[in-house]
């Protein structure tokens, strides 16, 4: 793909949608053509299925049938949003992508990781990020700021399973996770978050593009 790929994850209320749109910000005033989308409900099936995944109603859900949901949602995404815009050389940031699936449906509901694992790269064609940031953020502090769907009405027990899980991944994904402390105001974050993502840009011709253009 001629595009970069970036994800931002963190258990609920750490700031992703924020640190998205702030990344994108940055990369656009530096001429990056940028895209920027989110999970479950990037795509016109995904927002159908995200209705059914955060219903409050539905806590009957079993596991196995959320991260298959989560899987379907996310298929259509690459399929109908970050593969085209990839192919067309553009910086794709999406919030939530296969680690939370591992996170959330795996240490947090008790599926086996390999099992969900090979689910997201079916799901995914195989497509992974170039890079994932990691917002790592107290539970307790996280819940005050969200609005309450079925998985954060669920509490500070499945967010606490949650954020161990992506320390968790970090070892297991190190050339790809970066952790990020999300404490602070928004801009001293973001900061954290765009070392990493500097540091990627700077191995990677696009940057080379992007400096001559604003030249």
């Amino acid at each position: 793909m001629k595009g970069l790929f970036i994800t931002l994850e963190g258990i609920d209320g750490s700031g992703k949608s924020t640190q998205a749109q702030f990344l994108a910000e940055r990369l656009r005033s530096m001429e990056f053509p940028v895209l920027v989308s989110h999970e479950p409900g990037g795509s016109s099936i995904g927002l159908q299925i995200r209705a059914v995944l955060l219903a409050r109603e539905n806590i009957a859900m079993c596991a196995m049938t959320e991260m298959l949901l989560y899987a379907a949602d996310r298929a259509q995404h690459v399929q109908e949003v970050i593969r085209p815009a990839l192919d067309q050389g553009q910086v794709v940031i999406v919030t939530r992508y296969n680690d939370s699936t591992m996170a959330y449906q795996s240490w947090g509901h008790g599926l086996s990781l390999q099992e969900t694992e090979r689910v997201c790269t079916i799901a995914t064609g195989g497509l992974w990020p170039h890079l994932t940031v990691v917002l790592d953020l107290e539970p307790q502090t996280g819940l005050k700021r969200t609005q309450g769907d079925r998985l954060e009405a669920e509490g500070v027990a499945l967010q606490a399973k949650v954020r161990e899980a992506y320390m968790a991944l970090a070892t297991h994904y190190p050339e790809r996770i970066r952790i990020v402390s999300a404490q602070g105001e928004p801009q001293e974050v973001f900061e954290r978050v765009w070392h990493w993502v500097l540091h990627l840009l700077e191995k990677n011709p696009l940057m080379i593009k992007a400096r001559r253009i604003k030249e």
